[in-house]
């Protein structure tokens, strides 16, 4: 069974309401005495910490080649439990018994999309709750001054969380395409790229709750964007190469295959409409696409270092809390420089594939707080804007 079944979905969707009931039961008991908006950020902390989490999952789903092994969604084989499509798995695992369908991949392909499914009822509580809190607000706002409802207290639209909403829904059914349309490489990409646009908007959200101003010259600020839009590329070029398998296609360092620049081919390379394994013309992909692929995310790697080491040195430069941060993008960045390493002389093991993409998360999560602390810092936070 391949594609799309929606037999389970109302299953599956009580169990994403149990898992994410756990995490929301301790929220709820922590905040009872808080305000409205601190609760509301300790939520929003928790949704971060809880997709953080999902994306290593996410990357040890890819890793593990466990993608496909439930071929068709959003349940496994019509079922919302692989205990419910035992059979099935046994069936498919005899006839190639290392895989895509295994009892082992079933389940881990299962979890993923129940800590998924979790996430997603949390950001729907979080909007829920959002838009509570804004329209409570209004009807304060209207009774103390008896006259139509406006914004009486600085609150954080809900809006953010809307956007957030959508932004989730986005993201599963991209998760849907990476199963319906067998592990297609852009497909795949854009799903990671979209579960780390997740992470950043909930964390700019997080932080606009409690604004801290971090004071710096326009120049840092319009650096520290430039900074994120060069991560993103690059971490578009590191899903790219996980996508098509090319990381082993350098095994050496600094060299690849014994030379500074080996036989590449970039037109099939960077083809992005293309099934898994397959050439731009339709026919297997070349070996030297792989190399293309892989030596293009090591000259951006070197770009990103320069530039993060610029942008930290001028952090480092403001003093204070300019300083703190400075040192947490030295650390993110060492540690997937790190890993990324790891990842080419030991053969790619699984414990550096996830490292560098718990890497790649804490920078674009680094430098996220960073920029809304920036904001902060010329007063033009994402705040409702009338008092």
């Amino acid at each position: 069974m391949t594609g799309f079944d929606f037999a389970p979905l109302l299953e599956l969707l009580l169990m994403a309401a149990l898992i994410g009931g756990g995490p929301l039961l301790w929220w709820f008991l922590r905040q009872r005495s808080a305000t409205p908006g601190q609760r509301l950020r300790a939520l929003t902390v928790m949704t971060v910490f809880l997709t953080f989490d999902l994306i290593l999952f996410g990357a040890f789903t890819r890793l593990t080649d466990s993608g496909l092994g439930c071929p068709d969604w959003p349940g496994c084989y019509g079922t919302s439990s692989p205990l419910s499509a035992k059979a099935e798995i046994q069936a498919a695992q005899a006839a190639m018994p290392t895989g895509p369908v295994t009892h082992g991949k079933a389940w881990v392909e299962m979890v993923h999309r129940y800590l998924a499914g979790a996430v997603g009822f949390l950001i729907l509580v979080l909007a829920v709750q959002s838009w509570r809190q804004h329209l409570r607000a209004r009807h304060t706002a209207a009774a103390r001054s008896g006259g139509p409802a406006g914004h009486a207290v600085v609150a954080v639209s809900p809006w953010w969380s809307t956007a957030s909403l959508v932004w989730v829904l986005v993201q599963g059914l991209f998760g849907a395409w990476t199963v319906t349309m067998k592990l297609f490489p852009a497909i795949v990409t854009a799903h990671l790229l979209l579960a780390l646009g997740l992470l950043m908007l909930l964390a700019w959200q997080a932080e606009a709750y409690a604004p801290r101003p971090l004071q710096a010259p326009a120049g840092v600020r319009h650096g520290m964007m430039a900074l994120t839009v060069l991560l993103i590329m690059q971490v578009a070029l590191g899903g790219w190469v996980s996508t098509n398998y090319a990381v082993l296609a350098c095994q050496d360092f600094p060299t690849c295959q014994g030379q500074w620049w080996p036989p590449t081919d970039f037109e099939h390379g960077f083809t992005l409409w293309r099934e898994l394994g397959r050439g731009a013309h339709g026919d297997w992909l070349p070996f030297e696409a792989l190399t293309a692929i892989h030596v293009t995310h090591r000259v951006g790697a070197l770009v990103v270092v320069v530039a993060l080491l610029a942008m930290a040195t001028a952090l480092w430069r403001q003093g204070g809390e300019g300083r703190r941060w400075a040192g947490r993008l030295l650390a993110a960045g060492a540690w997937q420089v790190a890993s990324g390493l790891s990842n080419v002389v030991l053969g790619w093991p699984l414990v550096a594939a996830l490292a560098h993409t718990g890497g790649a998360a804490a920078l674009l999560l680094i430098l996220s707080l960073v920029l809304a602390r920036l904001r902060a810092g010329t007063r033009a936070v994402f705040l409702d804007p009338v008092r």
